[in-house]
């Protein structure tokens, strides 16, 4: 069994959650809730960024083994996801230090998008653990770049 890469995406999945929830509730004025389950998110999203990035480092990243045809595929939804990703970070981090300033207005028209994103980026990261480990077992470990571009 794939023991961190299991982890972690329970934790992008938890953070959508509590995104997913936190958005719910500043739309129905609950402000005090929304502020407790965005933090929650954050926090969650960047357990999962510590995790991923200590596995990345120490042990490198699986390559898809999947079949040859899907490899081109898989790599595309790949990239895709990590732009999304790496997007939807920024956004979270902007997001959270307009919240921290009480720069309310802008808060207010970037948090929408940022949630939206993010409420993306957690399947997407499902969807590549479901190929990497569960559909088509995990192939070499090989460095990032590597197991990115496919080499």
């Amino acid at each position: 069994m794939h023991v961190l890469p299991t982890i972690s995406t329970m934790f992008i999945v938890i953070s959508a959650i509590f995104v997913g929830f936190g958005w719910y509730h500043i739309r129905k004025g609950n402000r005090e809730t929304h502020t407790k389950l965005m933090i929650a998110g954050a926090i969650s999203a960047l357990t999962f960024f510590t995790i991923y990035m200590s596995r990345t480092i120490f042990q490198g990243n699986t390559a898809f083994d999947g079949p040859e045809n899907l490899k081109l595929a898989y790599h595309l939804f790949l990239f895709f996801h990590i732009t999304l990703a790496t997007v939807g970070a920024v956004f979270g981090i902007v997001t959270l230090i307009l919240a921290y300033k009480k720069n309310w207005i802008r808060h207010r028209k970037l948090g929408p998008i940022t949630a939206t994103i993010w409420l993306c980026v957690a399947p997407t990261g499902v969807m590549v653990y479901i190929l990497l480990y569960v559909l088509y077992p995990g192939g070499e470990t090989k460095p990032l770049i590597d197991a990115i571009f496919g080499l």
